[in-house]
């Protein structure tokens, strides 16, 4: 077991500060802004999963209030039951009017999540947005990708031409390819790849990710060599540190797998988790969502990491931690390079977000 003994306060690594806002190849303008409304609720709430599944609960409602429960087509189970992909199957089904509440549910929402975008664009940290990256659990479905494309054209119907993109990775490798780009090329030169951990409010992603940089030097053919899940929610509420034991299990597996298999792995760690990083590994403010507290002073899971993994095939390892919504939008960033100014929104259980300003060759 890890004991606060344990816990250190800085990762020890000699490598760039956690959650930096100068990074590689990208200034970092704004991250995890937590916008309000009027009624001091987070504007992102609005823009989750947990919200689409409200509003199709909402819809459900309705119907039966207005004409009794057998007129509910989507039957006595609730929406969080039938999951994101057993809505995607309503909706290409043949049961019209289940099929119709799922599209009212996607219009509603792409309503919500239109006004969201355009409270963003409204911040300071995202004015002269570009482009926004639309990633998140959410989009690994057909019903987010409609709500998404449904809320690009009331953007354009609102006046506002700033086109909504899906992100290109699969989103539940995109927060883990990222990675890539927290640190130095030369760091993962010269191997066939690095260990990365995406941490989110329901699942934990670890993989392996080969870089490819002898066919695309800027990461564009990056992928995840081989990854693992583990769905913490539903073990229960494992504690905060039963759940950095479990990230760190999976991290040795999986970099002994590659070692196995005659992979080189460079000694470096990418670690992608919600909430404000500090410079140190610690966590500020934004942690809500993962297991156990992890806002406190003594909690630094870099630090952890880097107790049991100083060394990467022999070498000393960096390991470093940032926004998982930044690591998700730096999956993009060598499909970006067209645009100086562009964000990301991460629709998982809670809204992420992130703003870059590209780099340029020579320039600031």
């Amino acid at each position: 077991m890890i004991n606060d003994a344990d816990l250190g306060t800085a990762s020890g690594a000699a490598g760039p500060p956690h959650g930096s806002r100068s990074l590689p190849r990208v200034e970092v303008d704004s991250y995890n802004a937590e916008l309000r409304d009027q009624d001091g609720s987070f504007i992102g709430d609005r823009a989750s999963n947990r919200a689409f599944h409200a509003i199709i609960e909402d819809w459900r409602d309705c119907l039966q209030q207005a004409t009794g429960p057998a007129s509910d087509p989507l039957g006595e189970r609730s929406s969080h039951d039938i999951g994101r992909r057993g809505l995607d199957q309503i909706l290409h089904g043949s049961d019209l009017e289940a099929a119709g509440l799922v599209l009212g549910a996607i219009e509603h929402f792409a309503q919500d999540f239109t006004g969201v975008v355009c409270r963003f664009l409204r911040h300071e940290g995202w004015q002269g947005t570009q482009r926004i990256v639309v990633g998140g659990g959410l989009l690994e479905t057909r019903l987010g990708q409609l709500a998404v494309g449904r809320a690009g054209v009331l953007l354009k119907a609102r006046g506002v031409d700033l086109p909504l993109v899906p992100i290109r990775h699969h989103p539940n490798e995109a927060g883990l390819i990222g990675a890539a780009h927290l640190v130095s090329r030369e760091l993962v030169d010269g191997y066939d790849g690095f260990a990365a951990v995406d941490i989110g409010g329901t699942n934990i992603r670890a993989g392996i990710i080969a870089g490819h940089v002898e066919q695309a030097r800027d990461f564009s053919r990056a992928a995840v060599w081989r990854s693992t899940r583990w769905q913490y929610r539903e073990d229960g509420a494992p504690s905060r540190d039963a759940a950095a034991e479990r990230i760190i299990g999976l991290l040795l597996e999986l970099i002994a797998q590659a070692e196995s298999e005659g992979l080189t792995v460079a000694p470096y760690v990418g670690l992608g988790c919600p909430g404000m990083i500090a410079a140190d590994g610690t966590i500020e403010r934004g942690g809500q969502n993962l297991p156990g507290n992890w806002e406190c002073d003594h909690f630094n899971l870099p630090a952890l990491i880097q107790e049991v993994l100083p060394e990467i095939g022999g070498r000393p390892a960096i390991v470093l931690m940032h926004n998982d919504a930044v690591v998700q939008g730096l999956s993009q960033l060598p499909f970006m390079q067209d645009v100086d100014r562009w964000g990301i929104l991460t629709i998982g259980t809670g809204l992420g977000n992130a703003r870059f300003t590209n780099r340029r060759p020579g320039g600031a």
